[in-house]
């Protein structure tokens, strides 16, 4: 199994580098005013923010997805699903009721779209959506995408008659969009595994097709939580049970929930491939304290103490923020670079 080649990282790059999950608080005047103009002002803000915080590598707070029609989910399932060809977006009672009784879907009343047909691109415009933000910072860039397992999983099949086949068209049409985008990351979201460990190998599958399609010289990244909806856990699960899961994926590094769930689960880690960097999660995004500096440090100390130096190439928030107020966002990530040089001892 090989990865990507990525470049050795310069000299004067930080040996652990912060980065943001994805997602940041939409500024409440987008929400109220939602135009072009204004989606860019409010990207602009995102990225700035994040340059003032000491955060290495940037995200467009994924506003590029921003939908005022579905702020409930950030546009990590309607933004994907929606524009698809081969999908009907008007659910009936009958639709409802079918998803219903789905085994595991009990979190979700309706699917967020019926499959009618092969699923194409569509209206879909991924690199047309990373574009932007390569021009508004000088920083290293990253781009999130859904996972293919769980967008098939949110879908009513009434084409393909197998979810494992759904999940791989998906994956095509992404892989496909994902050729196209120049980023320094790309990162694959997926927060439904983490509860059907059973399904890992059909998920590495379908993820490890998206990720063919990344850039020579790109760092492939995957995120797995165990869901964020409301400040709550959605998922049940273990590290010990997923990282069989991860050892399958065609990734440079994984961009890891800790802070919530307590590091004792850093043991399991121990048996993550070599090849494969772990990216830890020191700030709590479920809560609306700012972690201390020190306790940032602590947690990094803690986790090199137990995985070994070197095993951990970026520290970051468990999940994205934008559930958060801003200001409780702010400060979560100035602390986050500045518990990082502390640690490093490169603290100002």
């Amino acid at each position: 199994m090989t990865t990507s080649p990525v470049a050795a990282a310069p000299s004067n790059r930080p040996a652990i580098q912060t980065t943001v999950v994805g997602s940041y608080p939409t500024p409440e005047w987008l929400r109220a005013y939602p135009t072009r103009d204004h989606l860019r002002d409010a990207t602009l803000v995102v990225v700035r923010t994040q340059e003032l915080a000491g955060v290495d590598v940037l995200s467009d707070g994924e506003l590029s997805r921003f939908d005022v029609n579905h702020p409930e989910t950030n546009g990590m399932i309607d933004y994907f699903t929606g524009q698809l060809d081969g999908v009907s977006t008007r659910i009936t009672s009958q639709d409802a009721e079918d998803f219903r009784a789905h085994q595991g879907m009990t979190y979700r009343a309706a699917p967020a779209a019926v499959v009618t047909g092969p699923l194409t691109a569509g209206t879909l415009d991924l690199p047309g959506a990373a574009a932007p933000l390569k021009a508004l910072t000088q920083r290293r860039v990253k781009f999130t995408l859904t996972s293919p397992y769980m967008l098939a999983k949110v879908l009513l099949d009434r084409h393909y008659g197998d979810r494992h086949a759904l999940g791989m068209a998906i994956a095509g049409v992404l892989r496909d969009q994902v050729r196209q985008i120049r980023a320094d990351v790309i990162q694959v979201d997926e927060a439904n595994l983490a509860g059907s460990p059973q399904d890992a190998q059909i998920a590495a599958e379908q993820i490890n097709v998206v990720l063919e399609g990344v850039a020579e010289g790109t760092e492939r990244a995957l995120h797995l939580c165990f869901g964020n909806y409301g400040g709550q856990t959605i998922q049940k699960g273990h590290y010990q049970q997923l990282v069989g899961f991860l050892n399958m994926l065609n990734v440079d590094h994984v961009v890891l929930e800790f802070a919530r769930r307590g590091y004792a689960e850093l043991e399991c880690l121990k048996e993550l491939d070599p090849r494969i960097g772990v990216g830890l999660g020191v700030v709590d995004i479920k809560d609306l304290q700012a972690e201390p500096v020190d306790e940032i440090a602590r947690r990094l100390e803690h986790a090199e103490q137990v995985l070994g130096p070197g095993r951990v190439r970026y520290a970051h928030p468990d999940c994205g923020m934008w559930m958060l107020p801003r200001s409780v966002a702010d400060a979560k990530l100035r602390n986050l670079s500045e518990g990082r040089d502390l640690y490093l001892g490169t603290a100002r």
